[in-house]
């Protein structure tokens, strides 16, 4: 069994779709009791959840660009905004359909973390 040293990169799935990886991010960013659907949110905000959510799957973060991507895929809400006014400049707006959507998928796969 190889053991990473401190410098390499955890190795998991890298051919995980980016959709699971920003879905279990909406949903652990509800979880945590931020409120998500129908509100206009800075992609500042979601770069905790996003980082977190690629480091459960033992994969590489995720950029800007393809977050902005992949939500824009599921369906949410992007904007850009001028490069001056934020170090990230998109606000994203997610439906409440998929916000929904993904804080089960969170639930989900916490209950199955803690059963097995």
């Amino acid at each position: 069994m190889h053991q990473p040293s401190f410098f390499e990169k955890p190795t998991g799935d890298q051919s995980l779709a980016a959709e699971q990886v920003v879905i279990r991010a909406l949903g652990e960013f509800q979880a945590r009791g931020k409120v998500l659907a129908a509100r206009e949110l800075p992609l500042d905000r979601l770069r905790g959840a996003l980082r977190r959510a690629a480091e459960a799957f033992g994969v590489e973060e995720l950029t800007d660009e393809q977050s902005v991507a992949t939500l824009n895929t599921l369906g949410a809400s992007v904007r850009q905004v001028p490069s001056f006014v934020a170090k990230h400049p998109y606000r994203i707006t997610v439906q409440t359909e998929l916000a929904e959507h993904a804080l089960q998928v969170y639930k989900d796969a916490v209950k199955q973390a803690e059963a097995g």
